[in-house]
């Protein structure tokens, strides 16, 4: 198989880890929409929501930890918790992922999602996440 989340869970291709546990795997996204935009995937292979008997159920517990955790340390004042299923709706890696993006008083609304600010470092927003 062929698929590239896969692989980062392998750690066949680099990521910035922001948590992991025995379900998933919680990494920076590399276009991120806002500071601290992670995606938390499970170790296991399923294509999306839809194909599964419950792996979004399995990595629940670890998207609510990351969600609090990125509101903690990167102030932000909301999340967006969004999994995308199928090409039409923007998914572009088949295997089920969970985007948390965090938000801000400054951008409000579901149309503000991606930010127009500059975005920080990813390393500088893994260091404030880890820290």
């Amino acid at each position: 198989m062929d698929c590239l989340f896969c692989s980062i869970i392998a750690g066949d291709i680099p990521s910035r880890r922001v948590a992991a546990d025995e379900t998933g795997y919680a990494f920076l996204d590399v276009a991120p929409f806002q500071n601290g935009h992670t995606l938390v995937v499970p170790r296991r292979h399923v294509t999306s929501v839809l194909d599964n008997d419950g792996e979004l159920a399995r990595i629940a517990p670890l998207v609510t930890a990351v969600s609090k955790l990125l509101m903690t340390k990167l102030d932000a004042q909301g999340m967006n918790v969004v999994s995308n299923i199928g090409e039409v709706s923007g998914q572009s890696v088949f295997h089920l992922h969970v985007h948390l993006i965090p938000r801000y008083e400054d951008e409000p609304g579901f149309g503000a999602m991606r930010s127009a600010r500059p975005l920080r470092d990813p390393d500088e927003v893994l260091a404030l996440i880890r820290g």
